[in-house]
């Protein structure tokens, strides 16, 4: 009974040691998020809004990117403007974001202003994007703007 106690305590330290090295990890790896998306894109990214596909949208669209990630807006109008805005990606973390901040600049637009809505917009209401993934910015506005010409085509 003695030797079985004595492991079961050196398992519960060695188990102790193991979950602060995993949080330790853990705050490391949403440090670097913090440094490369900004308080705001790791915000997001942490707490994505505006996220699923969305039933009987006015338009919607899908759009691949030259990296390979695949971008859904989906646009609802009602009076005229953008009543509610979606977006689904199977992308990273950045396109993530992307479609999060591209469907929350919509919203109350009339179809005019949403066709002026570009990649320059959607950095902007980001903050922040590693260089590398700035293309995500291009794939969420493309695709918005893909939303859009199916809505009007209806």
């Amino acid at each position: 009974m003695y030797r079985s106690g004595k492991l079961l305590w050196k398992g519960f330290l060695a188990m102790n040691r193991l979950d602060e090295f995993i949080d330790q990890l853990q705050e490391e790896i949403f440090d670097d998020a913090r440094q490369a998306l900004g308080e705001k894109g790791f915000d997001r990214w942490r707490n994505p809004k505006f996220q699923g596909k969305m039933e009987n949208p006015d338009g919607w669209s899908h759009v691949t990117g030259s990296c390979g990630d695949t971008m859904e807006i989906y646009l609802k109008f009602q009076n005229g403007r953008v009543h509610k805005a979606s977006y689904f990606t199977t992308g990273c973390a950045s396109s993530q974001i992307c479609g999060s901040f591209t469907a929350q600049l919509t919203f109350g637009k009339t179809p005019e202003d949403v066709a002026d809505i570009t990649a320059e917009d959607v950095l902007n209401a980001v903050g922040q994007l590693p260089k590398e993934d700035t293309h995500c910015t291009t794939l969420a506005a493309g695709a918005l703007q893909e939303a859009l010409s199916d809505y009007m085509s209806r």
